[in-house]
């Protein structure tokens, strides 16, 4: 609230060294009028360029889902093989742009990404099987799509408090260290709430998609009546604390868990690497015992708190030899190179208009933006 519509509304900066920020006898620049030599930017003035940004990452995200029920191999593929061309070419603009940390960034980014698809390229037709066949079974139940529409628009709600705050800290008058770690720390927290949102979504998904399957459809006779409000109130109310709490951790041990599987499979006879490898292997399938994925289907349909959920789940894998094909099973990490892919896309657009109105404040915003538009798609 500090820099909305007044430069110092809460009259914060007189706790602040004057001389650091522009010299006792300073002039000031709010917005776009000069009124000095140190400018101090308002909450507005950076508003508008997450409008932008929430814009196309809904429409992105909107019409991710309408040409995954139409085009669905076409899609994956575009999101796998287009993504590392994407971040090279917004490494060449951060050059371009003389931004030489987030240019070297992106370009490890794209490497690392090439690298990746190299090692488990001759697991992509499987895994488009599985993608067809899920796309399949969730667009026979028009509901729980209507229900993904709707959590969007849960999460631009939400997007509508977090830039607000965003564009008053990029706009507040510290220095730059201090702006980035106050940006962590709000991103920390979109990924997180985007993260409950998303596994709220596909936790009712779970609960329909079994309602269904073990009942012999959705016209049988012993289909409780409104199926899907009993899903939704279910995953907002005694689910709701085990689904936040597998969403602190379930994202970036999956992320992890795919990494070294592909590394794994490529190193051939180096012994001492492979040792290493193994040993950070074993350590995150130990994590996943714990925290997985699939423990919301558990949750959904068993109603069982967060770390029962996620070994029962890795047990009935097991038992059943499914863990295997689960293994081979590359759908998370290309259904997320469709989510990154959509945040560089609403990152570029933002931070071109970006350029043009505050150019020192390119890669704040972009990032951010960046952000919102994984999250949405």
């Amino acid at each position: 609230m500090n820099r909305f519509q007044e430069p110092d509304r809460l009259n914060i900066d007189r706790y602040r060294n004057i001389t650091g920020w522009g010299g006792g006898n300073r002039t000031v620049e709010f917005g776009d009028r000069t009124v000095g030599r140190v400018r101090v930017d308002l909450t507005e003035t950076f508003w508008p360029l997450y409008g932008l940004a929430g814009g196309v990452g809904t429409a992105l995200a909107w019409a991710w889902l309408v040409l995954l029920g139409s085009r669905a191999s076409q899609m994956m593929k575009l999101s796998v093989h287009i993504l590392t061309t994407f971040l090279a070419v917004v490494s060449v603009l951060c050059f371009w742009g003389e931004h030489f940390f987030w240019g070297v960034a992106f370009a490890v980014g794209a490497g690392l990404q090439f690298l990746y698809v190299m090692s488990v390229m001759d697991r992509i037709p499987f895994t488009m099987l599985v993608l067809q066949k899920a796309v399949k079974m969730v667009w026979e139940l028009p509901e729980v799509m209507r229900v993904a529409y709707a959590f969007v628009f849960v999460m631009l709600c939400w997007l509508v408090i977090w830039t607000f705050g965003v564009a008053g800290t990029i706009s507040f008058s510290a220095d730059d260290g201090a702006r980035w770690w106050l940006l962590v720390v709000f991103s920390v927290s979109l990924f997180w709430t985007g993260a409950v949102l998303c596994n709220t979504v596909h936790a009712i998904v779970s609960g329909m998609v079994f309602l269904v399957l073990i009942h012999g459809g959705r016209g049988a006779p012993s289909m409780p009546p409104k199926p899907l409000l009993k899903a939704l109130q279910y995953a907002l109310t005694t689910s709701f604390g085990s689904i936040c709490y597998g969403s602190l951790f379930t994202a970036a041990i999956r992320t992890l868990r795919w990494e070294i599987r592909g590394v794994r499979s490529k190193i051939g006879n180096n012994e001492c690497l492979l040792c290493c490898v193994d040993f950070l292997f074993h350590l995150v399938e130990t994590l996943v015992r714990f925290f997985n994925k699939y423990a919301y289907v558990q949750i959904a349909v068993n109603g069982k708190g967060f770390n029962h959920s996620a070994r029962d789940a890795w047990e009935l894998f097991q038992s059943t030899g499914v863990e295997a094909l689960v293994a081979y099973d590359c759908s998370g990490a290309v259904l997320l190179m469709g989510s990154i892919l959509g945040g560089l896309i609403t990152g570029t657009c933002t931070a071109i208009w970006t350029h043009f109105k505050r150019d020192d404040r390119v890669i704040m915003v972009g990032t951010t933006a960046m952000l919102i538009g994984m999250i949405l798609v």
